[in-house]
This record gives structure tokens, C-alpha cells and sequence, in this order.
């Protein structure tokens, strides 16, 4: 049963058939060409949305693995870049390809033969009657498939969720009123979800899910690589957020914070700007999912069932090509000569932002005013132009903002401003790319004060127009020097060492780093532009989609190598993949192995394999009880209950079994029947270093709320699963590295496991134990035919990979049936799985019907008593 939190993606598939009613329109092509693709490759019939769902996800991979230079790529994004115009006449459409778009340069990056593809939607709205014919001429001149989406869908889903919820809440907005933010709205939410699944559906209808990479672009589609990888197992996904991610305390309050997650961890690289991003959602999988990430060779990976899920952070850059081809352009020296004139012996800061609440424009013009006021020189000399675009909205905190802008404006001017001086300008439109770089060219410093942003190019935009070019300068040689004052919350801030980087909301130190901007030597601005320049012009678009496109190829290597299937339902969904050889244990192989061997060791591991972790009564079921007794009861099987658990639980709890060998704390102490008293696996009988480890972990428990030690005969305990998870896992580390180096001398080891650190003697553990029992069955001339193995965490791993090593030495039987099984789908170094505790008592129930049907004729003493001694 799931909850309401959980929505079924099959449900809405049958839910709206309708909005699958898209195709595309006719009209002219403008712009500049594609580069020249091989033949699309698609696939014949597109399906539906209920057959997208209904149908099981399977492998549809071959097994050979192609080259990067020899595949396509699919770019999905919510909107193409592809500029689109009903033509005057109202017959047909005009077209050409967006020039700002960054989707249009990341291909600049790729390999010259690796075809581009672009699934998106429009900026406009097509008649359903044309969109047909948009469609056939979008594919045919651009490469581009475009994605339909009904008004009242695109309406909800991207002015009510994209931009009412996770907008505000990625930049760290939460909705305590309804005037502050979006509240979460289930209807938004699954008008999301069926929208990125028509967005899933266009890209399934030109997919060659062997050769295709995606790659898919921001936070509007967080929902398809569900959909995407639920078709097709081994489809390779790439998935780049260009906004903040924010920290979990903030994520956490977000009612579908589970299903985004899983979501996302359907895709094999996840892209961000900052390691501040990436560490905030890993922190998320933690705290939320209980996924912990590893850190090898310089790559962050998370394993997710199997599959390593790879972080990439790597900010975008910008298009120099293109940036340095505008420099060129004719009107751009004209319009610097007029600008010139106007600030005539005048200081320019400047500032270039979307009208957005989440910009600090006013923080910014709060703060010159400061330094006008603090650095009284500057009043006459300095002015601030702020260039507030309105495309960031007009909604109310928008207008609400724009008011707030005005009234300081206007106070400051009438402060500070006198004939022929005004200490602000406030330019209210939005400015063409020569008018922008003209203001770039003359200005000292460039100011960004957004107190939450993605990546923001202004700064580098802007450094590459300082660079100048001859004829702009009025002099021999351009002028190479640049500030900037930028806020430490943007995503380029950590690229930028030589800004002056600023907290926005501390008005006295941004009026103290504006002052500090213009008035550094010139010696000093021309060593910082220098720097930026160089970072600049080394780290562009082309450098980031290379770069992102390669991780992407590398961690999709073992795509072809390993068996995957898919399970769960709704965003539940995920794939498995698990080494060739390992396969699901099945009772009908196992039964027949079982009645045909005549000496069987079967050795079980108790919490996770009998019990399951998550119940708080851990004592055994009458059926566990009973199973165990049936199974001793065969002569033929020597049964072990091997566990980390100390032997007086055990003991109460088995007391019922008489014929049940137990081998407690990981074999430390041993015992063959009830009646046998418990034998000591370990040379040293010191424990000295119980009172030198205890204090030690006694300084942890006491800083780390919910840790508590466990005391065993043998061995220490610490238990941090009731702790904070990240401050858990970081103070077990330290233990780690701390009792390492106090019990350096001493015979015992230190481990960390699932939740824990332990300490015990050396050379105790399962491995031990299964070779020990083994062994005493080959010196009674009894080698065992039949061995099975049964547990779940990493302890037992152990015992797989000891009694692999014992056929290897030929300790039991040539002929053996060996049955190493993990519980649960998840790499291991057994060879088979179950899926759980049931799936293990099932199994164990049917050996033991076979020995009460069979029964035992020989009485077989496997374990002559005479060998204790």
C-alpha cells in the first residue's frame, strides 16, 4: 500500500490519454545551419503513455559496447533552442536557432560525427491543427523534436510546480504563508509528472536505446529519468541541474522529496555547478534514502542497487566564439563612444540582472548608498547602473520588488545627485547583446549581490569585454583590467578567486568591497583580470559539455558487462544490476542438490536472514523453531546458527534445539549441540584492550546523541544508526582512525560496518568458522557434498568468500553443491540472492519437508563428541 505521497505513474497514464493528442507545424527555417548528423534513427511505433508504464522493463541492450564517437546524443530540455514566429500572414511559421541558448553551444564540446537531437517544447503556442507539420519542419531543418504540451497542462505544471514550488524552494524559499512562496499542490505535482512523461514519450519515439546518450537539463525535468530508465534498463542518462540545489533541511519540507530523489538516481551522472550543490543532495540521499556516497580516484559515486550513480561538478562556461565575433560587430563602438560621453569622467559600477526577488538588486543599491555615505569622494564620482531585465517575472513579489527599487532610487538620487549627476540609473528593459557588452566595456566593476542564484555568466561575460579589443579604448592598446564584487551565494563565486566575494545581506562589508573594487591600484585589477581571463577563456561552454559528455561515457562502461532488471512501482522503480553470475537461489535447484548429497553443512546467519532487521522482537517464531529442529533432525546435516550476537541470547532463545550447533560473536565462542560446553576459537584470552578501546569510544557516545555501546564477551560495540546520519558517520570515522592507532599494538582488529565500529580479537569471524566446521568434517572422513551459506550484511561476506577459498583447497568435496546466498538484490561476493527473510524460511521449510519425507536410514555421527578434546 502506498502513500498518498506516492504517486502510481500508471494511474496517470490512464488518467489523461488526451494530452498524448501532439505532433507539430509547418513553416519556414531560419538561422544558421546544423553542423551536418548522420540519419535519424528512430523507433517505428511510439507506444502510449498506459503501454509505457504497463509494460515491464527489460534489457533491450546488446552486448556490445559502442564508442563514444560513434553514438548520438539526445538533449531534452523544457524548451528548444529554437526561436519560433508566426509569419505575417498568419500562414505557417518562422524559425531560427536561439543564439543565447546554451543548449545550442554545448554541442560545440561534442565530437564533430556525434549526432545532436533536441527534445523540447516551444515558446509558442501551436494550434493542435499545425503542430504535425511544426514537428516534420523542426526535425527536418533543426534536429528538433518538439514536445505539445495542453495549455491548462503546461500552465500547472510550469507556472504552478516548476515555478510555485521547487523555484522558491531551490533557492531557498520556504512557503510559511501562501503570499510567501507556493504551497505544495498535489494537482501541480501530478501535472508535473504527466508532463515530463509526454516529454518521456517524445523521446522514446526517436530513441535507439543501444546508441543513444541523453542528456537531460534542469530542474523542469526531474521527473523522466523514472520514466526513461523504467523502458529501458541500460538506456545511458546524464542529468545537469543549472539552479541550486538546496541543503536538506530545506529539501526535507518538500512532500515528494522521496520520489525527486529516486528519480534522479535512475540516471548514471548527475551534473553541478558547485561542490556546495552536490554535497547538499548527497547529504538528501543520506538522510533520506540512507545511500551513502564513496569518493575514488577523484570521482563521487553513489551506489544505488547496484549501479554507481556519478556526481559531476563542473560549472558551465560561456561561448567565446561567439562572445568575441559580438565584440566585432559595427554599433558596438559607436554605442561604448556614446556611453563615454554620457559618464564623462565618472566611475561606472555596474549591475545586470533579471527583475527576480532572488537577485538583492535593492541590496546592492542599499549598499552604494552606504558607500556614499562612508566614503564621501565617491559622491559626484561613482555612479551605479543597474540593468533590472524584466524577464524574470511580473507576478506580485515582482511588482512589490520593482516599488522597493524605485523608492531607493529616488531617495539616494535626491541625497546625493545634483545637476547634471545622478548617482543611480535605472535601466527597466531589457538590453540587446551589443547594448550589454557596451556597458561591459565601460564599466569599472561589475556588482552581483544575488543572494541565491545557479551559475550567473555576468562576470565572465563581462571580463572578456574588458579584455577589449583595439578601437574601443581610445588608446594604443586595450585595456586589460577588471573588478568584480560578487555574492558568495552564485555558482561562478568559487571560479573567481581574485573577486571580491561578499555576504549580500551585510550592506557594510558590500559597501566596503565596492569602495575597495575602484579603488585598488591599477597594477592590482589588471593582475586580477588577468587571472579571471585566463580561468574564462580555458573553462567555456565547449570545455564543460566535453568534459560532462566524458564522465557520462565513463560511467556508463559497465552498461553492457552486467545483468539488469528493473523492480518496484511509481517512482519506487529502480534498476538492478548485479555480475552476470549472480542469480536469484531457486527451491526447485537447491531440493534436487539436497536429497542426492548425503553430508550437508548449512550455516545461517540469524538478524536480516531468520528475523527481519526492522522488527523490534528479534526472538525466533515458532516456525524458525521449527524448521531448525526439523533440519537437525536429519542425520545428514550439520546446522549452525553463526551470528554476531552474544551467546546468552542465542542460548535462551535456541534452548529449544538440542541438536543446533550456535557459533556466537562471530565464532568466538562455539558450541555443537546444547549439551556441549561452549568451546573458545581464539588463542588470547587477554582483553587488556577492552580497557583502553572503552574509553575511547565512552568520549564518542557522550558527543554523539543516539550512539550507545554494546559490551560483548569478546568484542565492543559501537551503534550510531539512531544518531544524526552525517554526524554519525563522520564521528565513526574518526573512532576508526583513533582506536587504529591506540590499539596498534594489540591482537585485535577494528572494523566499521553497517551503523557500527567493532572491535575483536584477530582471526575471528565467520570465514573462520565455516572452515573450521568444514575441516572437522573431512578429518571424520565425512567431507561435506552439500554446503549452504545464508546471510545479509558485511560479516557474512566473510563466510562467502572463506568457503570459496575452502574449495579451492579441496577441503570438501570436488563434486560439492556450494550455495553462498546474500539476502537481498545487492553486489555481494555470493552467487546467489534471496529478496528477503520469507524468501529464506520458504526455502529452509522445503529442505526440511525433504528430510521428514525422506527420513535418515544411517545414523551418521558427522560430529564424533570424542573430537572436542
Amino acid at each position: 500500500m502506498f502513500s498518498r505521497s506516492y504517486t502510481n505513474l500508471l494511474d496517470l497514464a490512464n488518467g489523461n490519454l488526451s494530452a498524448l493528442d501532439y505532433g507539430g507545424s509547418s513553416g519556414g527555417g531560419g538561422g544558421r545551419p546544423p553542423r551536418p548528423r548522420r540519419m535519424q534513427r528512430t523507433l517505428t511505433t511510439p507506444g502510449t503513455l498506459a503501454e509505457l508504464d504497463e509494460e515491464r522493463a527489460g534489457s533491450v541492450a546488446s552486448d556490445v559496447q559502442s564508442s563514444l564517437a560513434n553514438d548520438r546524443i539526445i538533449v531534452v530540455a523544457n524548451t528548444l533552442p529554437v526561436r519560433c514566429e508566426r509569419r505575417p500572414d498568419g500562414r505557417g511559421w518562422t524559425f531560427c536557432w536561439d543564439e543565447d541558448s546554451l543548449l545550442l553551444h554545448l554541442r560545440d564540446g561534442l565530437p564533430e560525427d556525434m549526432e545532436v537531437l533536441y527534445v523540447g517544447s516551444l515558446r509558442a503556442d501551436v494550434p493542435a491543427a499545425e503542430q504535425e507539420d511544426v514537428a516534420q519542419a523542426l526535425l527536418d531543418r533543426f534536429r528538433c523534436v518538439p514536445a505539445f504540451l495542453p495549455k491548462d497542462l503546461s500552465d500547472r505544471f510550469y507556472h504552478g510546480f516548476c515555478k510555485q514550488t521547487l523555484w522558491p524552494l531551490f533557492h531557498y524559499m520556504l512557503p510559511f504563508t501562501s503570499d510567501h512562496g507556493g504551497r505544495f499542490d498535489r494537482s501541480n505535482w501530478e501535472a508535473y509528472v504527466l508532463a515530463n512523461k509526454l516529454f518521456s514519450q517524445r523521446v522514446i519515439e526517436v530513441l535507439n536505446p543501444d546508441d543513444d546518450y541523453i542528456w537531460i537539463h534542469d530542474y523542469h525535468l526531474l521527473a523522466l529519468p523514472s520514466f526513461l530508465r523504467r523502458r529501458f534498463n541500460r538506456l545511458r542518462i546524464g542529468f545537469f541541474l543549472h539552479s541550486p540545489f538546496p541543503s536538506s533541511e530545506l529539501y526535507r519540507s518538500l512532500p515528494v522529496r522521496d520520489e525527486i530523489l529516486k528519480s534522479l538516481l535512475n540516471c548514471d551522472l548527475i551534473g553541478f555547478h558547485t561542490f556546495d550543490y552536490a554535497r547538499h543532495f548527497l547529504s538528501c540521499c543520506s538522510r533520506m534514502l540512507g545511500i551513502e556516497y564513496q569518493s575514488k580516484r577523484g570521482y563521487i559515486g553513489l551506489d544505488y542497487f547496484g549501479r554507481t550513480v556519478g556526481i559531476k561538478i563542473m560549472p558551465v562556461g560561456i561561448n567565446m566564439v561567439q562572445l568575441k565575433s559580438q565584440l566585432q560587430l559595427p554599433d558596438l563602438e559607436s554605442r561604448v563612444a556614446e556611453l563615454r560621453k554620457q559618464f564623462h569622467g565618472k566611475t561606472v559600477l555596474l549591475g545586470v540582472d533579471d527583475l527576480d526577488i532572488f537577485k538583492g538588486i535593492n541590496l546592492k543599491i542599499l549598499a552604494f548608498e552606504h558607500m556614499l555615505k562612508t566614503h564621501p569622494k565617491w559622491q559626484g564620482r561613482a555612479v551605479l547602473v543597474q540593468i533590472a531585465n524584466p524577464r524574470g517575472g511580473s507576478g506580485k513579489d515582482v511588482q512589490g520588488l520593482k516599488a522597493e527599487i524605485e523608492e531607493s532610487c529616488t531617495r539616494i538620487n535626491q541625497q546625493f545627485g545634483r545637476s547634471g549627476y545622478s548617482p543611480v540609473e535605472l535601466v527597466y528593459r531589457t538590453l540587446s547583446s551589443v547594448e550589454r557588452m557596451a556597458y561591459y566595456t565601460l564599466a569599472e566593476c561589475v556588482v552581483v549581490t544575488a543572494v541565491r542564484d545557479g551559475m550567473n555568466l555576468t562576470p565572465y561575460e563581462y571580463i572578456v569585454c574588458r579584455q577589449g579589443i583595439p578601437g574601443l579604448d581610445g588608446g594604443d592598446a586595450p585595456k586589460r583590467k577588471s573588478m568584480l564584487v560578487v555574492s558568495e551565494f552564485i555558482g561562478c563565486s568559487p571560479s573567481l578567486s581574485g573577486a571580491i566575494r561578499v555576504n549580500p545581506w551585510n550592506i557594510d562589508t558590500t559597501a566596503e568591497a565596492m569602495n575597495e573594487s575602484i579603488a585598488l591600484s591599477e597594477n592590482e585589477k589588471q593582475l586580477r583580470h588577468e587571472k579571471h581571463y585566463r580561468y574564462v577563456c580555458t573553462h567555456d561552454v565547449a570545455y564543460w559539455s566535453k568534459s560532462y559528455i566524458h564522465d557520462l561515457e565513463r560511467s556508463c562502461r559497465d552498461h553492457f558487462r552486467r545483468r539488469c532488471w528493473g523492480i518496484g512501482l511509481g517512482f519506487g522503480f529502480r534498476v538492478v544490476a548485479l555480475d552476470r553470475n549472480f542469480k536469484k537461489l531457486t527451491v526447485d535447484s537447491i531440493v534436487a542438490d539436497y536429497k542426492k548429497s548425503n553430508s550437508r553443512v548449512i550455516l545461517l546467519d540469524y538478524d536480516g536472514t531468520l528475523v527481519p532487521q526492522t522488527t523490534i522482537n528479534r526472538t525466533p517464531n515458532e516456525t524458525v523453531v521449527n524448521i531448525m529442529n526439523a533440519l537437525c533432525a536429519d542425520k545428514k546435516n550439520v546446522v549452525f546458527i553463526v551470528s554476531g550476537r552474544g551467546r546468552s541470547s542465542l542460548e535462551k532463545w535456541f534452548n529449544s534445539c538440542p541438536e543446533l550447533g550456535i557459533a556466537a560473536e562471530h565464532g568466538y565462542f562455539m558450541r555443537r549441540t546444547r549439551d556441549e560446553q561452549w568451546q573458545i576459537n581464539n588463542q588470547c584470552s587477554e582483553f587488556g584492550w577492552m580497557q583502553m578501546a572503552e574509553p575511547v569510544m565512552n568520549l564518542y557516545t557522550e558527543a554523539t546523541d543516539g550512539s550507545y555501546i554494546e559490551t560483548k564477551e569478546s568484542a565492543l560495540v559501537w551503534h550510531h544508526q539512531d544518531a544524526d546520519p552525517g554526524f554519525g558517520s563522520a564521528q565513526a570515522k574518526e573512532m576508526l582512525d583513533h582506536l587504529e592507532s591506540v590499539l596498534a599494538n594489540e591482537p585485535v582488529s577494528v572494523k566499521s560496518g553497517q551503523h557500527i565500529v567493532e572491535v575483536k580479537p584477530q582471526s575471528v569471524s565467520k570465514g573462520f568458522v565455516a572452515e573450521k566446521i568444514l575441516s572437522m568434517l573431512t578429518e571424520n572422513k565425512r567431507q561435506a557434498d552439500f554446503v549452504l551459506c545464508i546471510g545479509d550484511d558485511r560479516s557474512d561476506e566473510d563466510m562467502f568468500e572463506g568457503i570459496a577459498d575452502i574449495m579451492r583447497r579441496r577441503i570438501v568435496d570436488p563434486q560439492t553443491s556450494l550455495y553462498a546466498c546474500t539476502v537481498g538484490q545487492k553486489p555481494s561476493k555470493a552467487k546467489y540472492y534471496l529478496d528477503d527473510t520469507n524468501d529464506v524460511l520458504n526455502m529452509l521449510e522445503a529442505l526440511a519437508d525433504v528430510s521428514e519425507e525422506v527420513g535418515s536410514p544411517e545414523e551418521l555421527e558427522i560430529l564424533s563428541p570424542s573430537e572436542e578434546a
